[in-house]
């Protein structure tokens, strides 16, 4: 009895044996697309609050009558991890009178990191644009 029974474990072993490994083929790239949307909307979050604190940091140092230079480079040195050439930086009403405001404007574009976009941009023949979007904050002030 107990020979037929080890028999039966042995064979239904081997049978789920590959079952699950044909599961795991199927749940593997829906589990690594959640697994990259994850990675790529963080990266982007974190871009955005970048773009946004240094909108508002140049803002406060032109809110104290700096020239439109020193607004631009404060900006580019809060925003530590992109390069002046990945930033465009808008500034208006720089040096103005007491009581106008200063509008700083940062845009920042975004790739995205997920595989997914090479596979969407071959099926759609390029007709469909998901792999970059433009990440911007404006930032008003008033001149002291």
């Amino acid at each position: 009895m107990l020979a037929i029974l080890k028999r039966i474990t042995r064979r239904t072993g081997k049978k789920e044996g590959g079952q699950s490994l044909v599961e795991f083929a199927l749940v593997l790239p829906v589990f690594l697309l959640v697994l990259f949307a994850i990675v790529d909307f963080g990266m982007a979050f974190h871009a955005w609050i970048t773009v946004t604190n240094s909108a508002r940091e140049g803002a406060r140092v032109g809110a104290v009558r700096a020239s439109e230079d020193d607004i631009k480079q404060r900006v580019y040195d809060t925003a530590g991890m992109f390069t002046q050439d990945d930033l465009l930086v808008t500034v208006t009403n720089a040096e103005g009178d007491p009581g106008q405001s200063v509008v700083v404007k940062v845009s920042y574009d975004y790739s995205l990191l997920n595989p997914l976009v090479g596979i969407v941009d071959v099926i759609s023949a390029g007709s469909i644009d998901i792999g970059d979007f433009t990440l911007s904050s404006t930032a008003d002030m008033r001149l002291e």
